[in-house]
């Protein structure tokens, strides 16, 4: 199965630059989501080395993405993003599975399904 996140090209260069300057050796990036947030869901960002078992792997120019299969289910087709705004600035989901965002863009609520 394909990756189901999108890695937009500048969240590309972004996430290479991040893990080369903070990263150690075998560094990932992890995206996800985790329970909380002001909209009931929070999107997960973390600079990682620990794999788990069944995570989806994008394998970008010199980078690693990983998805764990929970998460991928609130983000199938959502595209990860990254804008350089002054305000609000950073990694970001564009997420089609998001009924609702919080404000700030960190949590959302998921669409109701079936």
């Amino acid at each position: 199965m394909s990756f189901p996140v999108v890695i937009a090209p500048e969240a590309a260069v972004q996430i290479k630059r991040l893990i080369d300057r903070k990263g150690s050796e075998g560094s990932f990036l992890r995206i996800g989501v985790k329970g909380g947030g002001c909209s009931g869901l929070e999107y997960l960002f973390a600079l990682e080395s620990v794999v788990r078992e069944g995570d989806f792997v994008y394998e970008g120019d010199g980078f690693l993405v990983r998805l764990d299969p929970k998460s991928a289910k609130f983000l199938d087709g959502a595209a990860l993003v990254y804008t350089g705004n002054l305000m609000g600035g950073g990694f970001a989901f564009e997420n089609p599975n998001a009924e609702r965002s919080c404000g700030c863009g960190t949590s959302f609520t998921p669409r109701k399904t079936g």
